[in-house]
Formats: structure tokens, sequence, C-alpha cells
């Protein structure tokens, strides 16, 4: 960190003044009036200048303890408030301090969600460092044409020494991949370090995060992953997207009767117009609302009226434990929607094309732990009527967009994750590429069985070559889309080999996990790292 140098501020600032004074007292008899005044602006202007240079010194040097204090691991552990007590490891790979930045604004997230936090330059990160941590993420950017920023070169090196390494099975990880898209090896660090992480059988939290230039987008679909890590999931966006104006047009139930939460089928129409394009794989970001019940306790907690305040407050995260209530309580209505903090958007898999004339969405009702519906959910399945006003933006999502060719696809998912292989597989039938193969599950055929006419529609035309379907409620034996995997280990393994990709859409907890065990079961650990690499095996999960 280099030699630390320390002062007063309040002595240095004391003698400045002085000696401007004492100068003052000194010029003064032998100046003329109009000289004197000049010289009396020209001392002030050089003060205050000299007082902005010592206040930018203090707060750089807050930062660099900040820093210090951070890359040490040193009052980490003290700072939770909840959670398992163990610590994640933070480290980052900066060329232009971006990506250091970035991992201070991580860091400062996962802590305010309870989680300690040891955070190092990547550099100095070392394998016993990686064995020790029970989770870890990376910051890394790209350099050049694909190489680590200067303070990872090392790093860099002892990866391609350490191809596969020892192993590092206990280790989960996620990386978020700072790049520019305009060159040829478009975030190759970050996807290098997640491969080398990967051969040496750690296993990923979650896809790498790509950002293209700041992408503002793909930086709050890495604070959505913070939030999932730490279960702290309503801290407001580090930058709120900018909504376009939609309709919510119509919303179906898609499991009446069935056993788990309640699905929709939801279609949004533009009110803006050009409407914004997009393709298979991209997802919506939703601006949500309070239902009015939940504004009205909150009023009525404060003793507040007004529709004004009401229509302010719909957008606004609203406490409701006693003590957050009494510190709000008395304030005048600006300083309160200035002390609240609004409500972080919300992702949705697309389920349509543009050519469809709707953005259409799969959402299924949540619950918060103290049983109130969820904040994206409970707006989009229950709170907004058919024909409100919807805020939404749409975010590209390169990473589960279709291969460039008519490569045969196998699409993977389990309940609403049939929203992202939907608007893939009416994009194939709209190409008219045949050979595709959906592994669907849910929990009954009677009840749960998403879009049936239409996918079977898809079987008879031929866009369908294979459709195996799991309802793991319908029989004793619990069946999931993993096991259907198995069953058919033979065939994947003939799909493989003829050039396919695996796409795979739906819950990140249970169904991602068991379909990349079953699928690295049948294809092997390094045929799946490999596919990967290639871009042949993609995964929308959440």
């Amino acid at each position: 960190m280099g030699k630390r140098i320390t002062f007063t501020p309040a002595p240095l600032l004391l003698s400045l003044a002085a000696a401007v004074l004492m100068g003052w007292g000194a010029a003064r008899g032998g100046l003329t009036e109009s000289t004197q005044g000049r010289w009396l602006l020209a001392a002030l202007v050089a003060l205050a200048y000299l007082v902005f240079c010592v206040l930018t010194a203090l707060k750089y040097r807050r930062v660099q303890r900040e820093q210090e204090r951070l890359w040490s691991g040193s009052g980490a552990v003290t700072a939770i408030t909840g959670g398992s007590g163990s610590t994640i490891l933070l480290a980052f790979a900066s060329q232009t301090g971006f990506a250091e930045q970035l991992a201070l604004q991580t860091a400062q997230r996962l802590r305010k969600g309870g989680m300690a936090v040891r955070m190092l330059p990547l550099g100095r990160v070392s394998d016993q460092d990686l064995l020790d941590a029970g989770q870890a993420l990376f910051v890394v950017s790209t350099t050049g044409e694909g190489d680590a920023p200067d303070a990872a070169a090392g790093f860099a090196r002892r990866m391609a020494l350490q191809a596969q390494g020892g192993a590092l099975a206990g280790l989960r990880f996620g990386v978020l991949a700072l790049g520019d898209r305009s060159y040829e090896r478009y975030c190759a660090f970050g996807h290098a370090l997640h491969a080398w992480l990967r051969r040496r059988h750690a296993q990923p939290l979650f896809d790498a995060v790509e950002v293209d230039n700041g992408d503002e987008g793909a930086l709050r679909h890495w604070q959505h992953q913070l939030g999932v890590l730490s279960g702290h999931t309503d801290d407001a966006d580090w930058s709120a997207p900018a909504y376009g104006r939609w309709r919510l047009a119509q919303r179906v139930p898609l499991n009446p009767g069935g056993a788990g939460a309640p699905a929709f089928h939801l279609s949004l129409t533009p009110l803006d117009l050009p409407a914004p394009q997009w393709q298979a794989g991209d997802i919506a970001e939703i601006g949500p609302r309070n239902g009015a019940e939940e504004v009205r306790f909150f009023m009525q907690a404060l003793s507040l009226v007004g529709a004004p305040l009401e229509a302010q407050l719909a957008g606004k995260l609203l406490p409701r434990d006693a003590d957050a209530l009494t510190a709000l309580r008395g304030l005048a209505p600006d300083l309160l929607l200035a002390r609240l903090k609004p409500l972080p958007h919300r992702e949705y898999s697309i389920a349509s094309l543009p050519q469809d004339g709707a953005l259409d969405l799969l959402v299924r009702r949540m619950q918060q732990t103290d049983g109130r519906p969820g904040i994206g959910s409970g707006w989009l399945t229950l709170h907004a009527r058919e024909g409100q006003e919807i805020a939404l933006r749409v975010r590209s999502n390169s990473g589960f967009h279709a291969p460039p060719d008519d490569s045969p696809l196998i699409l993977i998912g389990n309940g609403t994750g049939l929203a992202g292989l939907r608007a893939h597989l009416r994009a194939r039938a709209a190409a008219g590429h045949g050979r595709n193969w959906l592994v669907f599950g849910e929990r009954s055929r009677a009840h749960d069985y998403f879009h049936r006419e239409e996918i079977e529609a898809w079987q008879a035309q031929g866009v369908l070559a294979r459709l195996d379907l799991a309802f793991s409620r319908d029989q004793v034996r619990r069946v999931y889309v993993q096991d259907r995997l198995r069953e058919a280990a033979s065939v994947l393994r003939e799909w493989v080999e003829a050039g396919d990709c695996i796409y795979v859409c739906g819950s990140l907890q249970g169904m991602a996990a068991g379909v990349a065990a079953a699928l690295q079961e049948i294809l092997g650990e390094e045929t799946l790292i490999a596919l990967a690499e290639q871009g042949r095996y993609r995964r929308d999960v959440y």
C-alpha cells in the first residue's frame, strides 16, 4: 500500500489562514485601495483552493482506509448482523479502477445483507485462500486482446501453469466479467477464470455475468444475483433503469386448481412508440409498485393523508417494523419520500417475439417470509389491473441468445422457466428450424402442463423432434427433468456429437443444479465445460 502519511488538518488550515492575514496586514499600508481589494480576493481564492485540496486528501485517505480494512478482512466479521458467520472471498482484477470500484460496491451490498466479506486484489489471492473460502466472487476486467489486467498477470500465469491444479470441490463461486464487445476476445479473462475454476471442480453459484462497457442492465443483474446470494433482495438498484410505459393487456391463469403457487401468462403492449425490439433469450426488467393495501397500512401507521402522497409511496420500499416506522413518524412528506428507498426492479424471461404483437411473461406468485406476495410477482399477478400501466425495460441477455446457425437445440426447463424456451421455440418455428428437443417438468399433467396446446402443435408440425415431460407428482416416485435426461442418455450424447446446443431455463435451486449434475454424469465434466466455452451450453436460471 506504500508508506502512510498522516497529518492533522485543523492546525494546517489555521496556519494558512494566519499567513494570509499576516500578509494582508503587511501589504495593506503600501497598496492602493483597489490593489488591496484585488490582493485580498486572490488570497481568499488561494486559501479556498488549499482547503479543497486538504479535504480531497482526507476523503481519499478515508477511502484508502476502507480498502485496506476490506482487503485485510479486518472488521468484516463484526459487521455481520445475521447469516451463518462464514466469510465470502471477494477478489478483483482492475486495469482502470472500474473493477475495483464495482468490487467495493459489491462488498458493501453483501455486508448490508449480513454477510462477512474479505476483499483482495486477485494478484494476492493464493491457492490456500481459495481452499479456505466456501464462497468466492470475482470482479475482473479484460484488457487488450483478451489479457488479464497488469496487476493480475501473475495470477494468469498461475492459471496457465495449473490448468487442472488441486481440487476446489468445496468452493462455490461467481464471476463478473468486464469487457468491451468491440474487441474480438470479449471478456476473455473473465471466461478463462470461470473455466479454470470449473476445471478445478469448483461449482458456479450462477453463470458468468458479462458487462459490455459498463452496461447498467448487466450490473443490475449482478446486483440481483448478490441479493439472491445474501437473501437480501430489497436493496435499491445501483442505477435505476429508464423504464418505458407498457399496458397489462391480459393476465391468464396457467395452473388453476394446481397444488403449487399460482402462475400466470401475462401479455403487455407498449404505450410508447416505436416499441423496443428484443430477441429470444432477452429479459424484461419490471418496475414494481406496492398494492393499495400495503400503502394504506403504511399511511395509517404514520397518520398520513393525501392521494398524491399515496401515489408516490406506491413506488417506495415501505418498512413495517415498529422501530423503522417510529424513525419516520412526524417527517414532512418531502423528507419522508427522500428517506425511503425506491422499490428494486425484478427480472423475468421474455416468452414471446416482437412479431407476436405483445411481450409475454410467465410469472409465478412468490411469497415473502412474512407471507405477503413478492414485490414483483405480487404486483404483476395480484395488484396490477388489466389495462393498467406497467413500467418495463427490455434488457439484452446475450448469454442466452440463439446460436448463429440452425444448430439443433435441446431446451430444458421447469415451471415458468418455460418462458425463455418458448421464445426460442417460436423463433425456431418462424425460421423453419425443426431439430428441437424440449424437456419440460412441473407438478401434475392435469393442472401444470403450461401451454399444452402450443407444445403439442409444435410436436405435430415437426418443430419439436422430441418431447419429454416430467410431472413429478403424477406417480409415487418423484420424476424430474434430470431423470428424463438420464433415461435418454444415449440419445443426448448423439445429439451433442451432432453439434447440438443445450439451453436451460428455470429455477436455480433444485432444477438447474440437478440438470447440471445429470449432464456432467452423461457427457463428462470436460465435455460440459467445453460446451460452455463454445457457447453450446447456456443457462437462464434464477
